[in-house]
């Protein structure tokens, strides 16, 4: 306490008493405040402010696009999640059960392009203002020629890798896909692609879970697959996965420049344009099976192996027709959510989904092929979940303050 002298009355020196705090008042607190148990709740107070306005900015959010939209992404979306790794345990079946050649099963991959050009008609029916873009322009053909061409490459190198690693150590590899369509995305695409805190975050740490996973890989390996066959396996894995993040960007740039440019200038929105990624999909499908058709009967077995494999296989002929109609139909589903997820959000999204499939893929060849689950596997699991979140929370709160931005 310190003493000041006051005025003099009556021969009296009168003094004041002046309070000085032994520790500095904590930031943010308004003058006059007080340790009150009520106001020592303020951080509390701040939390909840917090998560409500994160709840109603959400909200808004949603509230952005149509109904449909979401109904679509998530359909997209799950389609990926589910199809996918559906498909690369049926590749695991084809050689597990007796199927050798590479050719045969990257060519099941692509047999299935009716699929969306039979769904093309109820679009054309049920979406209002959805009206038929063929027949296309030639530049639009010439997009469609060179994503299928590049598609039969990607199935073909996967098709290889299938063939030498495990099915968890193989979906493992190919969640680096995520980066290089980061990469790719930014280069050729740019708009929606923007490579932000969340996005790096979610790269760094999805990769680091692939790492995790790698380092445990030879644990469930074949036996029989000598080290040259490996790395053999793991490089075109690799390969692959680059050429996926490469074909995700090079279908978003066909949609801003050929498909969605109405969407974009006042048109229907992209949900009411939905029967373009069906368009393109059977497009690049139709183009994908005639190279690999041309590919296995001139560089591969012959259309005449199939019948030698299904006398060989693993319950005959019925199962070997099986695995191929099933990985026939899965594989288009999958890309067909792939590809609606590009349009409806970006490679990036597309690439993050991509990743989020691996752990699915490993549980899933635990519980049906029995695949050991190390602790490496489930760390990786937890970890590639965090980076999915930390990619979604991001950029929704980037999104968010576009759309504040843009209502300003």
């Amino acid at each position: 306490m310190v003493k000041h002298g006051g005025d003099a009355e009556g021969g009296l020196r009168r003094y004041h008493a002046i309070r000085v705090p032994l520790t500095a008042a904590a930031p943010g607190m308004e003058e006059g405040s007080s340790s009150d148990p009520d106001l020592m709740a303020d951080a509390d107070v701040s939390l909840l402010q917090r998560a409500s306005k994160l709840i109603s900015s959400s909200t808004a959010a949603y509230h952005s696009k149509p109904a449909s939209f979401w109904y679509l992404l998530a359909l997209s979306a799950g389609a990926m999640l589910t199809a996918f790794p559906a498909s690369s345990l049926l590749s695991r079946v084809y050689y597990d059960a007796g199927g050798q050649s590479k050719w045969i099963l990257s060519w099941s991959a692509v047999a299935g392009w009716p699929i969306p050009a039979l769904l093309l008609s109820p679009c054309y029916l049920l979406l209002e203002g959805a009206s038929p873009t063929w027949p296309p322009p030639l530049g639009l053909c010439l997009w469609y020629a060179l994503l299928g061409l590049l598609s039969a490459a990607d199935n073909l190198m996967y098709a290889w890798a299938y063939a030498y690693l495990p099915a968890s150590t193989a979906s493992l590899v190919a969640a680096s896909s995520l980066a290089f369509s980061a990469v790719f995305g930014r280069i050729i695409v740019k708009k929606n692609n923007r490579m932000g805190l969340a996005t790096v975050n979610a790269i760094v740490v999805i990769t680091a879970g692939v790492v995790i996973v790698a380092l445990d890989s030879g644990s469930d390996r074949f036996p029989g697959i000598t080290d040259s066959q490996y790395a053999v396996g793991f490089a075109l894995d690799v390969l692959g996965s680059a050429l996926h993040g490469f074909i995700f960007a090079l279908s978003e740039l066909a949609f801003a420049t050929h498909l969605a440019a109405a969407g974009n200038n006042g048109g229907p929105a992209p949900s009411s344009r939905f029967h373009v990624v069906l368009e393109q999909q059977a497009a690049v499908s139709l183009s994908a099976f005639a190279f690999t058709s041309a590919g296995l009967a001139v560089f591969g077995e012959g259309f005449g192996a199939m019948g030698q494999e299904a006398a060989g296989f693993a319950g005959g002929k019925g199962a070997y027709a099986m695995v191929l109609g099933w990985s026939a139909a899965t594989f288009q589903v999958g890309v067909l959510g792939a590809t609606g997820v590009v349009y409806l959000g970006s490679t990036v999204l597309a690439g993050v989904l991509n990743a989020v499939r691996v752990p699915v893929t490993s549980v899933a060849a635990v519980i049906w092929f029995h695949d050991p689950m190390s602790g490496f596997k489930i760390l990786s699991l937890v970890i590639t979940v965090w980076g999915f979140g930390s990619y979604m929370v991001g950029n929704s709160g980037r999104r968010r303050q576009q759309n504040v931005q843009v209502g300003n």
